[in-house]
């Protein structure tokens, strides 16, 4: 988050949800914290370096029969870093008002409560 609007990205149009926007992270490695595979991923699909300050909230979801865990962070890289997309089709700081009316990974969905809360607080 910066300047009160939260950094989304658009999944390329193949795969897993194609085309939707969503929170970037990824799946924790065996042996990584939440922290280093954010870390982890943001480098892997951005090319910058981003530092996980603090958990927002957590929350639970099935995906294929599967129960799921999902985080929300607060994460930090520089102003000035270059993003490169990667994995990504577009990338994009939006207001809050306006997550509501991204086409959103439904898992997704579920963090925008925490999101709220820390942007209100």
């Amino acid at each position: 988050m910066r300047g009160g609007k939260v950094f989304v990205a658009k999944r390329g149009p193949s795969g897993s949800c194609g085309g939707l926007w969503e929170f970037p992270g990824g799946k924790v490695e065996r042996g990584e914290s939440d922290e280093e595979a954010l870390s982890r991923e943001f480098d892997e699909e951005f090319g910058v370096e981003a530092r996980p300050r603090r958990l927002l909230g957590e929350t639970r979801f099935a995906h294929n029969g599967t129960d799921r865990a999902l985080a929300a962070w607060l994460i930090e890289f520089p102003t000035s870093a270059k993003l490169e997309l990667r994995e990504h089709a577009d990338a994009a700081w939006v207001a809050l008002e306006e997550l509501a009316g991204l086409d959103l990974v439904d898992s997704d969905r579920k963090l925008i409560e925490f999101v709220r809360a820390y942007l209100l607080g």
